[in-house]
C-alpha cells in the first residue's frame, strides 16, 4: 500500500457498524482490513443489492467478488492437493477438490468460522436462503475480498492454514467415497429418465484406460475415464451429476 493510500486510511476512521464489522473480520483472517468497504460488499447477497452510486441502475451485491473468490479457492485447494498428492491422477485430484468447494461444504465452513455472524450483521438473518447457498456464496464473495484487500499471497495462507488444515480432515474425505452412479440412477428414477453407460473406448498406454458414456434417454452426457469400467462410470457419473446440480 502507498503513502497516500495509508494516509487516506488513517484520516479516514471506521463508523460504528465499520468498527464492529472490522473487529469479526480480524478474528476470522487474524488481522484487521484495509478495505472495510471490500467486507461490506461481501456481505450484501443479491436479494439486498443496492444501486451503485458510480453506475446508475447497476445493483451491486457480492456477486462479482463471490466469482473471483471461487476462482481464487479453487486454484489453491487445486495446488494445495497437487503438492499433498503427487502421485494421484486427475480424477482423485479433481473429484476431492469438488468435496472440498462445494457448495454444501462451504455453507458448513462459513458458519464454523463465523463468517454467518457478519452475514446476520448486514442484515441478512437465518432465512430460507441460508441453508441453501447464502453463506456459501458469502464465503467464496469473503475470499474475494480478502484477495482484493491483502493480496494472493495473503489469501493462499490464510486458506491452506485457517481453512484447509484447521477445519477439513482430508483423509476423511477421501474415505468417504460418494457413489455417484448411484444418485444419477436415482434421480434418472424419479424423473422418469432413461440412464445408460457404454464403453467408447478401451485401450490407452497400458491396455488398461477405458472411456465410458454415459447417456440419459439416448442424448449423451458426459465422457468417463478410469483404470476400471466401474472407475469410468463413476467419472462420467460424477460429471453428470456436477452438471445437474445433484452436488
Amino acid at each position: 500500500m502507498n503513502l497516500g493510500k495509508l494516509l487516506k486510511r488513517w484520516v479516514t476512521p471506521y463508523n460504528e457498524q465499520e468498527t464492529k464489522l472490522a473487529e469479526v473480520i480480524k478474528r476470522v483472517i487474524g488481522r484487521k482490513p484495509y478495505n472495510i468497504k471490500l467486507y461490506h460488499l461481501a456481505m450484501q447477497h443479491t436479494s439486498v443489492a443496492f444501486e451503485s452510486d458510480a453506475v446508475k441502475g447497476f445493483k451491486e451485491s457480492n456477486e462479482r467478488l463471490e466469482y473471483l473468490g471461487d476462482a481464487v479457492l479453487g486454484s489453491v485447494v487445486a495446488e494445495y492437493l497437487f503438492k499433498r498428492y503427487p502421485y494421484k491422477d486427475e480424477g482423485f485430484l479433481t473429484e476431492i477438490r469438488s468435496r472440498i468447494v462445494n457448495r454444501e461444504s462451504l455453507n458448513r465452513l462459513a458458519v464454523k468460522i463465523g463468517l454467518s455472524q457478519m452475514v446476520a450483521f448486514e442484515g441478512r438473518k437465518n432465512s430460507a436462503l441460508s441453508h441453501k447457498s447464502i453463506y456459501g456464496d458469502a464465503m467464496e464473495a469473503f475470499i474475494g475480498a480478502v484477495y482484493l484487500d491483502l493480496g494472493f499471497h495473503f489469501t493462499r495462507r490464510f486458506i491452506i492454514h485457517s481453512l484447509l488444515m484447521q477445519h477439513y480432515d482430508i483423509e476423511e474425505i477421501i474415505e468417504t467415497t460418494t457413489n455417484f452412479k448411484s444418485l444419477i440412477i436415482e434421480w434418472a428414477q424419479k424423473n422418469s429418465k432413461v440412464v445408460e453407460f457404454t464403453i467408447s473406448k478401451q485401450g490407452g498406454k497400458d491396455g488398461k484406460q477405458f472411456k465410458v458414456n454415459l447417456l440419459i434417454d439416448d442424448e449423451l452426457q458426459a465422457l468417463g475415464s478410469g483404470y476400471s469400467k466401474k472407475k469410468a462410470e463413476q467419472d462420467a457419473a460424477r460429471k453428470t451429476c456436477e452438471a445437474l446440480s445433484l452436488i
